[in-house]
């Protein structure tokens, strides 16, 4: 029997719009996985601790404050300070395509931009992160 699918969902630093992050974990959620949504203006150190408590499967970040390098490299740098690289990491916002690239060489495994929706997100979950045995 395998255990459902562990999502964090963040949103770091300052960007105070989460309503796309809001939409994301409710459509995780409905989808079947279990989700916990870490609220407004989390610190990467924040949302590693909560990803490494909640032996999640992966963490999904929500940047639309243009801070999108400094936070995902951060996430990525403590989770692998953690011992915690297992954990995939994928995001989305206003992220210009440029920097996309750059993004994946740091670790991070999907970038979706504005108009992606749900239902991608949900089936490149489901694809790309795996779930524990249960």
């Amino acid at each position: 029997m395998q255990a459902r699918i562990r999502v964090v969902v963040a949103k770091p630093g300052l960007d105070g719009h989460d309503r796309g992050a809001k939409v994301v974990a409710r459509a995780l959620r409905d989808a079947g996985m279990e989700v916990v949504y870490t609220g407004l203006h989390q610190t990467p150190e924040q949302i590693v601790e909560t990803a490494v408590q909640e032996d999640a499967n992966a963490i999904g970040l929500s940047v639309l404050s243009g801070a999108h390098m400094t936070l995902f490299r951060r996430v990525i740098e403590l989770l692998a300070e953690r011992d915690a690289s297992d954990i995939v990491v994928f995001g989305g916002g206003i992220i210009p395509a440029d920097d996309i690239a750059e993004l994946e060489q740091l670790g991070v495994a999907r970038i979706f931009t504005p108009g992606a929706t749900t239902a991608s997100i949900i089936e490149w979950v489901r694809a790309n992160v795996s779930s524990p045995v249960g």
